[in-house]
């Protein structure tokens, strides 16, 4: 089972600039099948469970048990246009 983890004044400026939590974010890691961690800091676009497409950027703990929330934001106009293949 993946653990997540983040600091809570960064999880609630995150709200404010973006309207995305991180509880919200987690979701996304869950909407793809082929997702390899690294262990620098990488993103991960894809869509939450409330339908809204986000960019999520993460790194990996403790051998990849716990995935640590960097940032989270909805997608851009280009970026949904990737995700949908156009």
């Amino acid at each position: 089972m993946i653990r997540f983890e983040w600091e809570p004044t960064k999880a609630a400026s995150n709200i404010r600039k973006h309207g995305v939590s991180f509880e919200e974010a987690q979701s996304v890691f869950y909407d793809t099948e082929n997702s390899e961690l690294a262990e620098d800091r990488f993103l991960l676009l894809g869509l939450s469970r409330e339908s809204k497409m986000l960019m999520i950027c993460h790194c990996e703990r403790n051998s990849g048990d716990t995935i640590r929330l960097i940032s989270a934001r909805k997608a851009t106009k280009k970026e949904r246009k990737f995700y949908e293949g156009g």
